[in-house]
């Protein structure tokens, strides 16, 4: 019997059809329990609103209406207050540089300890791993929240809250691009006596810093946001300006734009700058 056959294709066929039943079955039903979820976890949401969603829907375009026509009305005032407002627009910068620089040699190491053929102590792996899982799994906003309860407000409790979940994120992905570097280079290393320091930093870090440099400024750009949201529960910089301004709403609506071109022409710039670094380092892409 062959392919050829009217009876055997006749049943592979039935059984494909059959195959793409059941498959188009279970998406089916996938799909409707995402849908009944979301539906349900809605309602519940809704119920537990200080306010119904639906009865305030006619209301959502009112405080970005009163903001752009009081910053209309004001605009002459926009480059006084973004003027004002630079040195806090700095503070963020800053706090989202430091923790990426911190959370960069953090997340090498652990990389490098989580990796298999790579790491120094193989048993220990798994440890590492779970570390950086945990470090990744602990919102930003939290750590935060109970380093301003114990330090106080400012910008070290937002520092140290970023770098600390930068070293879980940017650990794991070092560390899968550590696991495809050739290990070649490190057993000839190993070959003459090299200790594991010198067998990463001559072996591996020469083959992974384009991908390393790539995943780190991409996760600057993640920081300046962060570091601009966590000013909002006291962690300084130009979020914490931004909340007091639009604390203080109607009179304050020009100074709440004024921050948010700031922020948003920061984020664009930082953007457009790592994205042009990014391509010359990974592809030699022309600057």
């Amino acid at each position: 019997m062959t392919l050829a056959d009217p009876d055997r294709r006749s049943g592979i066929q039935d059984g494909y059809l059959a195959l793409v039943a059941r498959r188009r079955l279970y998406g089916g039903l996938t799909l409707l329990i995402f849908v009944l979820l979301m539906s349900s976890g809605f309602v519940v949401a809704d119920g537990r609103n200080a306010g119904g969603f639906w009865s305030g829907l006619s209301q959502l375009g009112d405080f970005p209406a009163g903001v752009i026509s009081e910053a209309w009305e004001k605009r002459t005032q926009l480059p006084a207050h973004m003027l004002n407002y630079f040195p806090a627009l700095l503070e963020t910068v800053n706090i989202a540089a430091v923790s990426t620089l911190l959370g960069a040699l953090f997340g090498l190491v652990l990389s490098l300890l989580s990796t298999r053929g790579l790491a120094l102590w193989p048993r220990l792996t798994p440890l590492f791993r779970r570390i950086m899982d945990v470090m990744r799994a602990v919102p930003e906003i939290v750590i935060a929240l109970v380093l301003i309860f114990v330090m106080g407000g400012g910008p070290v409790p937002a520092l140290i809250a970023i770098a600390f979940h930068t070293s879980g994120a940017l650990g794991k992905l070092f560390s899968e691009v550590s696991e495809n570097a050739d290990l070649k280079p490190v057993e000839g290393l190993s070959s003459v006596g090299a200790n594991w320091s010198q067998r990463m930093l001559l072996g591996v870090l020469p083959q992974v810093a384009p991908n390393y440099l790539s995943y780190a400024l991409l996760r600057f750009e993640i920081n300046i946001r962060a570091s601009a949201i966590l000013g909002f529960v006291g962690a300084g910089g130009i979020g914490y300006e931004l909340k007091n301004a639009m604390s203080w709403g109607q009179g304050k609506f020009d100074e709440a734009a004024a921050i948010f071109l700031l922020l948003f022409g920061t984020i664009v710039v930082f953007d457009q700058l790592s994205s042009v670094v990014r391509n010359r380092m990974t592809k030699g892409a022309a600057l």
